[in-house]
């Protein structure tokens, strides 16, 4: 063998190899090969005297995939590392590099940003090396996440009923709970509307003598319904023809909020899906990847694409349909690495490669595929008209619009919210007076700001610069696995753990756990990549503003006092309560140190079915450290009466011995009576 390949997932190394020949091996990594131990100092990983220093280990399980990669790699002329194209893949990449310990000549980094053939042989044809910086950043990314996390989650565990916080989880959390409380703080304010109906559209009262207008109550609204009549004349008619242009491709946020609302995808489920359409579907006659790298924050997209688009375009749709370019608004987040999320062809329709995906696939693809369509696609055309309709000195106003030209809208329409609405044309009206059918009043109350749902808590991120996009998904699932939100109606409550947990953050490290900072935070992890900050100076002026809150927080912050059981300790008779261990909740008596009685969790199987051995135990479920289920005296270690087959309660008259449940049938064990 001369060329080894080795990429990240199983399913991609299939996928390439078929590219590249017999003259390349193609192995994968199967994610990360090692990460951060949990020894030393708090258990970090990382030396923090010595300039952060991480302490790497193997991941528990990975022994064999590195053995392996080690003989393959040995047995190659050359070596591609060919992870993600990403800050996560470039330190998979390293990983493996700097463990397996390859010669420098003896390595290539290769990124493919879509796994097709041509696009494959290219990168292999053009390679470079490892971003060291890139590696820098990633690493200092996740020695920040493991000392903040770390730390945080001890003492949240130690003080309150929390599980764990982290860098940017424990801000997601905030914003949620800030949202809530604004909710409950809200006091609705009464209002009234006036609406005028006519038989084929409606029309809002605005202004009166041209200034706009506010009806606090019922007595108002009477009080201008009583001096409205039923003719209103027609004070002005205005048109305005106007351009509707598409939105941008793809990007990580974007996708995964669009795949929220109009699929019904948690964001977990849209990039667990998006995955393998990147990497690879065997289409029958080929096996290729359908769209490009789906975790970008990128709306680029590459001039051989627009060029099969626009040709796309042009045969199935005709000239008047071909667009231009859609540009995405400037944000000094996006790192702009590499394209936006679009399908790799364009000739590869949704219908064209149904039969090779399942129901969610081909609903993701075909939303990608579309978007990406209409971006290149011409704007829509509307012509919007404007009513302004005068009675008694109140101004009315009547808008809508009629879709002149459908553009984009041709193949994009089913995921616009928007509706256009029809107005009757006023210009062929005899007169200019028309006549409402009714006038009526309606009571409305202002509304509290929304709660988030998961596709406005990843706008929101977004917008305010924190995490980035191989991250969204991961946040939002950790605060609800952790029992810290609610997913009630598709938007997030706090529970009041998530609330306690977010109170004492912020009592005592509001000046860490907050947007601001972990917005700048993200930027600089950024500015490392870009080699423009110096990442253990960033470390060292992390861990010494953080380090001093966390000591003063586990000195200063008051611990939560355990939840009580209303059940008395047998040893002292103090009061049992609910504690958390290493295995999880517990129940222990609340005068420990000086009485050490726990409960033993046993499920009991019959009271009358006492131990045969000791006379004085009963019998009980147990399990071995692996989980099998076995019965046994509650009274262990004094009596290690034990046996595999559950005890019906009942003796055998010949022997005396148990009864137990065997096959099907209560046997005796000792004399084999039925």
């Amino acid at each position: 063998m001369k060329n080894l390949v080795i990429v990240e997932s199983p399913a991609k190394s299939k996928t390439i190899e078929k590219y590249l020949g017999s003259d390349y091996k193609v192995i994968s990594s199967k994610g990360h090969i090692r990460d951060l131990a949990t020894t030393g100092k708090f258990g970090l990983g990382v030396d923090v005297e010595n300039d952060f220093k991480p302490n790497y280990v193997i991941i528990k399980g990975k022994n064999k995939d590195v053995a392996n990669i080690k003989k393959e790699v040995n047995n190659a002329d050359l070596v591609y590392l060919a992870t993600d194209p990403d800050r996560e893949g470039e330190t998979i990449s390293w990983h493996i590099f700097d463990e397996i310990k390859i010669p420098e000549e003896k390595y290539k980094r290769v990124v493919f940003h879509e796994i097709t053939k041509d696009v494959v042989i290219n990168a292999i044809n053009n390679p470079g090396k490892i971003d060291i910086n890139l590696v820098k950043s990633g690493e200092t990314r996740r020695i920040l996440d493991r000392i903040i996390g770390f730390r945080l989650s001890k003492l949240m565990q130690s003080k309150t009923g929390g599980k764990s916080a982290g860098r940017v989880q424990s801000v997601a959390l905030k914003l949620i709970v800030d949202r809530e409380r604004e909710i409950r703080a809200f006091v609705p304010k009464e209002y009234w509307t006036i609406e005028a109906d006519f038989s084929s559209f409606k029309a809002i009262l605005e202004k009166y003598h041209g200034k706009e207008i506010e009806i606090p109550n019922e007595e108002s609204a009477d009080e201008i319904l009583s001096v409205l009549s039923k003719s209103f004349k027609i004070e002005s008619v205005t048109e305005k023809e106007k351009n509707k242009s598409a939105k941008e491709v793809f990007k990580t946020s974007t996708l995964q909020q669009l795949a929220s609302t109009k699929l019904n995808f948690a964001p977990s489920k849209t990039m667990k899906i998006a995955q393998k359409l990147y990497e690879g579907i065997d289409l029958g006659n080929e096996t290729v990847g359908l769209i490009t790298y789906m975790r970008t924050d990128s709306v680029r997209i590459s001039d051989t694409f627009i060029n099969e688009t626009y040709g796309y375009i042009k045969k199935t749709y005709g000239d008047e349909y071909v667009g231009y370019v859609k540009k995405g608004k400037k944000n000094e987040n996006i790192q702009d690495a590499h394209e936006g999320i679009r399908p790799t062809s364009i000739m590869r329709t949704p219908e064209t490669v149904k039969a090779y995906l399942s129901n969610d696939e081909y609903k993701l693809y075909r939303l990608i595929y579309i978007r990406a369509l209409a971006s290149l696609m011409k704007d829509a055309k509307t012509l919007a008209t404007t009513v302004i309709l005068e009675n008694n000195g109140y101004t009315f106003k009547a808008t809508g619009s009629v879709l002149i030209f459908d553009g984009y809208l041709k193949v994009y329409g089913e995921f616009e919210d928007s509706e256009d609405v029809l107005l009757p044309d006023f210009k062929n009206y005899k007169s200019d007076i028309i006549v409402a059918d009714k006038i009526d009043k309606q009571q409305h109350f202002t509304k509290p700001p929304a709660r988030y749902t998961e596709s406005s808590l990843i706008k929101e991120m977004e917008s305010l610069g924190i995490g980035r996009p191989s991250t969204y998904a991961t946040i939002v699932g950790t605060i609800k696995d952790r029992g810290y939100v609610i997913l009630k109606d598709k938007k997030f409550e706090p529970t009041e753990i998530g609330e306690e947990t977010t109170d004492k953050l912020q009592e005592f490290f509001s000046d860490v756990v907050n947007v601001k900072y972990t917005a700048q935070m993200e930027k600089d992890l950024d500015d490392i990549a870009e080699d423009k900050k110096d990442n253990i100076k960033l470390l060292h002026e992390f861990y010494d503003e953080f380090e001093p809150l966390v000591e003063k927080a586990f000195k200063e912050m008051d611990k939560k006092a355990p939840t009580e059981t209303g059940e008395t300790c047998p040893l002292c008779g103090g009061n049992l309560v609910i504690r958390k261990g290493k295995y999880g909740e517990f129940v222990a008596c609340s005068n420990y140190p000086n009485c050490k009685y726990i409960k033993k969790e046993q499920k009991e199987i019959n009271e009358i079915c006492k131990c045969p051995k000791c006379d004085k135990g009963i019998i009980v479920e147990r399990k071995t450290k692996k989980g099998k289920i076995f019965y046994g005296c509650n009274n262990y270690p004094k009596c290690n009466y034990a046996l595999w087959y559950k005890p019906t309660g009942d003796v055998c008259k010949k022997c005396g011995e148990l009864i137990v449940e065997k096959n099907g049938e209560n046997i005796c064990l000792n004399c084999d009576e039925k």
